[in-house]
């Protein structure tokens, strides 16, 4: 793991099955009342980072891209976990509109692709969520922009993501 700061990492994942592994990791340093921003072009792995997500919450069932949808959401456990994707939005409103404040709460996990299309009305993310391709991979940084969020970072294992021989 290269790690920028205490509230920063950076990390190359070679292919799917690093991203997978990944976000199975970032799972287990998840708490309830988190906003996750997942950003990058389309097919950058936002979704891929996603399933791994929830497959290291113990959620074995399908993960689609929420695209149409809006939102998909997950329960695990005691968990509600909201996928948001907004890229279908072309005004700020819409995210009013479609009514998803009560989404963010206490007990939920909300991340989301193409926050910017509700620039404004979002909460701060705790984790901001970077994915670039890169050859047959992707670079994927990660920001904790509030202190829940770096506290949540520090208890990430130094060989997150790496994947067993």
């Amino acid at each position: 793991m290269h790690t920028l700061n205490d509230k920063a990492l950076r990390r190359f994942l070679p292919d799917e099955a690093a991203t997978i592994a990944f976000g199975h990791d970032l799972a287990h340093a998840l708490q309830p009342g988190m906003t996750l921003f997942l950003e990058g072009d389309l097919g950058a792995g936002k979704t891929t980072l996603t399933r791994g997500i929830l497959r290291g919450l113990g959620f074995a069932g399908r993960v689609k891209s929420p695209t149409y949808t809006l939102v998909e959401p997950y329960v695990v456990s005691n968990l509600y976990l909201y996928h948001f994707d907004l890229y279908r939005f072309s005004d700020p409103s819409e995210w009013e509109d479609a009514g998803f404040r009560d989404y963010f709460n206490r007990e939920s996990v909300c991340l989301i692709e193409w926050a910017d299309k509700a620039e404004g009305l979002l909460p701060t993310p705790d984790w901001l969520i970077t994915l670039v391709p890169e050859g047959e991979g992707r670079q994927i940084t990660l920001i904790a922009n509030t202190e829940h969020g770096a506290a949540c970072l520090a208890t990430l294992s130094p060989d997150l993501g790496t994947l067993p021989n």
